[in-house]
Order: structure tokens, then C-alpha cells, then sequence
């Protein structure tokens, strides 16, 4: 029965990554995603939201989900908003820095700037 569960497991991991990647291949600037806070955000990505859910993981009060948007093919001086759990891709600056309830993605919230305004130069 372990074995049985190992692989069903293990078919599960494979089919959702596979998924992320066949979404995040073929997404348009601006196009969002929600995947487990466990998962690393692709390249070109940022986070934007978190939040807790029982289908990363249960247990905690820890955010375990993420929101995520494509920032590849935005025009140069483009600005958005993202959280700062991630660096901003390459030809992406920090123009500003803020909190926002949505970017809470510590198991011990603060009020301290967790986000960023990020803008396209290159």
C-alpha cells in the first residue's frame, strides 16, 4: 500500500509541475497564476497575493498560497505593484517600497514594507 501511495504521490508532484510549466510557457505580461507558497516563483514572474489555503497544506496559519504574474514582454516604463518575496526580474526596478495586507507571507505578519512598485527599463 506504501508503494501504491509513493507513486500516486510522486504521478501527482510530476502532472502539477507540469502543469505550471505548460501555463507559465505559454503566459502573456500580466497573466496570473496561483500555485503553493512552497513552489518557486519561474523566472519572469513575481508574487503579487498570499494567502493560506487547505490545498497547500493544512496545520498552520502560515500563508502557503501565492499569486503570481508574468512581467515578460512588458513594455519599458511599464510600473506594477508585487510583493517583495521575490526579486524583481532582470530589466525590473524598485521605484518604492509600502506595505499591503495581501503580501503578508510570513507566518508573523508585520506592518513593515512588504511590497514594492516596480518598474520597466530595459
Amino acid at each position: 500500500m506504501s508503494r501504491l501511495r509513493a507513486a500516486a504521490l510522486t504521478l501527482g508532484a510530476a502532472a502539477a509541475a507540469l502543469t505550471l510549466s505548460m501555463t507559465t510557457a505559454h503566459a502573456a505580461p500580466g497573466d496570473t497564476v496561483n500555485m503553493c507558497g512552497s513552489s518557486l516563483t519561474p523566472s519572469g514572474y513575481v508574487d503579487v497575493q498570499w494567502w493560506n489555503s487547505a490545498g497547500c497544506g493544512s496545520g498552520t496559519f502560515t500563508p502557503n498560497s501565492k499569486k503570481i504574474m508574468q512581467l515578460t514582454g512588458y513594455p519599458v516604463g511599464t510600473v506594477v505593484n508585487a510583493c517583495a518575496s521575490t526579486w524583481p526580474p532582470a530589466g525590473w526596478v524598485q521605484v518604492s517600497e509600502f506595505y499591503s495586507s495581501g503580501c503578508n507571507y510570513s507566518a508573523v505578519p508585520s506592518f513593515g514594507k512588504n511590497s514594492w512598485q516596480l518598474k520597466r527599463v530595459s
